[in-house]
C-alpha cells in the first residue's frame, strides 16, 4: 500500500454528528406530511449531494413537495439543533492534532452544501485547518461518484493512491474507491450496516489503533527528510 502524503474527510457523521442529527430533520419533515422516515429511505439517501438526497425523499413518497421546499424546511428546523446537539465524532480531535504534528496535508469533501459546513466548521473554528474544503456546489457528479476525491487529489497535489480517505457511508467510501484512494470506512449508526467493500479498512471509530498504524509509514517517510 502507498504512503499516504494527504489525508482527505467526509464530514457528515464521520467528523461531527450531524448524520443522526440529520435523520431527526428528516424525520420531522416527513411526519408533517403523514410520511416516515424508513432504514430505506436513508441508505438511499446517505452519502448523496444535498439537492440529489432531498429528490429521493421526494419520489421515495411521491411527495408534493420541490427540492427548494425541503431545503427550506431543513434549514429553518437545523439551527437550533446544531446549536445544542452538534460534537465532534470520538478520536477527531486527537486525529487531527497527529496529522497537524506530523505535517500531513488534509482536506475536507463532503456532499452538503457549503453555507452547511461553513456554519459546522465555523462552531469549533476548524475551517482554516483544512484545503481544499469540497462541497457538493464544487463537482457535478455526486457520491458515489469518483469526482469530488479526484478532485482533492489534484487540489492536494498526489496522486489519488497516496490519499488517505476517512468515510462514513457506503456511497462515500465507494467514491473514494473508484477514485483509486485508501479508504477507511468508520461507520457509526445507522451505516453499520453498509457495505464497504474495497475499504483498506473498517475502523471501529477515529480513534482506531489501526488508523494510526496506516499513518506510521508517512511519519517515517518525513522523519528521512529531515
Amino acid at each position: 500500500m502507498p504512503t499516504p502524503r494527504a489525508v482527505v474527510f467526509d464530514l457528515d457523521g464521520l467528523m461531527f454528528n450531524t448524520e443522526e442529527l440529520y435523520v431527526e430533520v428528516g424525520t420531522e419533515i416527513l411526519r408533517r406530511r403523514e410520511c416516515l422516515f424508513t432504514d430505506e429511505l436513508l441508505d438511499r439517501m446517505m452519502g448523496r449531494p444535498s439537492r440529489v438526497a432531498m429528490q429521493i425523499m421526494i419520489d421515495y413518497h411521491g411527495l408534493d413537495a420541490t427540492v427548494d421546499d425541503l431545503l427550506a424546511e431543513t434549514d429553518a428546523i437545523f439551527p437550533e439543533i446544531l446549536q445544542t446537539r452538534l460534537a465532534p465524532m470520538p478520536g477527531l480531535l486527537e486525529l487531527l492534532a497527529t496529522l497537524e504534528q506530523r505535517r500531513l496535508p488534509k482536506g475536507i469533501a463532503t456532499s452538503s452544501r457549503r453555507s452547511f459546513v461553513t456554519t459546522v466548521l465555523g462552531r469549533f473554528d476548524f475551517e482554516p485547518r483544512f484545503s481544499p474544503i469540497l462541497t457538493s456546489e464544487d463537482i457535478t457528479e455526486g457520491k458515489p461518484h469518483p469526482e469530488i476525491y479526484l478532485k482533492a487529489a489534484s487540489r492536494l497535489g498526489v496522486a489519488p493512491q497516496e490519499m488517505l480517505v476517512f468515510e462514513d457511508s457506503q456511497n462515500g467510501c465507494r467514491a473514494a474507491v473508484a477514485a483509486g484512494a485508501i479508504a477507511v470506512a468508520v461507520p457509526s449508526g445507522h451505516s453499520h450496516r453498509h457495505d464497504f467493500t474495497g475499504a483498506a479498512l473498517v475502523a471501529s471509530t477515529l480513534a482506531d489503533p489501526r488508523i494510526y498504524g496506516l499513518l506510521a509509514g508517512s511519519e517515517q517517510m518525513l522523519e528521512s527528510k529531515k
